[in-house]
């Protein structure tokens, strides 16, 4: 068994305060205070669905727009994935997930290479849900990639409903993270033909 799965990571600007503690081998459990419910239901679906402990403590300019809050909580979500996956030692570094949802179809897929790559191919054909702006998607994964070193890619197959989309990509990434990060007895090193990450 891995020992160290778990990480907790703080970031403080003038734009927002964030703490984030994960547990890569949870049950799903969550904590989520970033005062946008919308995010706090998308990572709490993300949590459930990779079976994460997840908590969230996360103040930020709200009276702006959601931007610094959500971009935030994505670079420091990434920070800590990257610390508590540690030297990568018998995981499988790869993940993927097609997560339906309802007339919705979401293809997500993860390299844990340690080289950051984020590309998604979609456009929403509206600016928000709640008081979650649309573009903060691609926003908030780009953040995670780029922190965590991570390559992240997203194909939404089957469009539809704005909120079943988001949804789904928040735990399709849950799934393929958990994917990723499981450990395989068969493998001793790192998973990869250079033999480091």
């Amino acid at each position: 068994m891995i020992e160290t799965r778990s990480a907790t990571v703080s970031r403080k600007t003038r734009e927002t305060n964030i703490t984030i503690g994960l547990k890569l081998d949870g049950s799903g459990r969550t904590d989520l205070q970033t005062r946008i419910g919308f995010f706090d239901h998308m990572l709490d679906g993300f949590a459930r669905l990779g079976l994460f402990d997840l908590t969230v403590s996360a103040k930020g300019d709200l009276i702006v727009d959601c931007h610094h809050t959500i971009e935030d909580v994505g670079i420091v979500l990434g920070s800590t994935i990257r610390k508590a996956v540690g030297d990568k030692v018998g995981i499988r570094r790869f993940g993927e997930c097609i997560l339906p949802m309802d007339e919705v179809l979401v293809l997500c897929a993860i390299d844990l290479s340690g080289r950051p790559y984020f590309r998604m191919e979609h456009s929403f054909s509206v600016e928000r849900v709640g008081a979650f702006d649309t573009e903060m998607v691609q926003e908030f994964f780009y953040a995670i990639s780029y922190s965590a070193g991570m390559n992240l890619h997203f194909i939404v197959l089957r469009d539809g409903n704005a909120h079943h989309v988001i949804e789904a990509m928040f735990k399709a990434f849950g799934k393929a993270l958990d994917m990723a990060t499981m450990e395989d007895v068969r493998i001793k090193t790192v998973l990869s033909t250079k033999g480091s990450l």
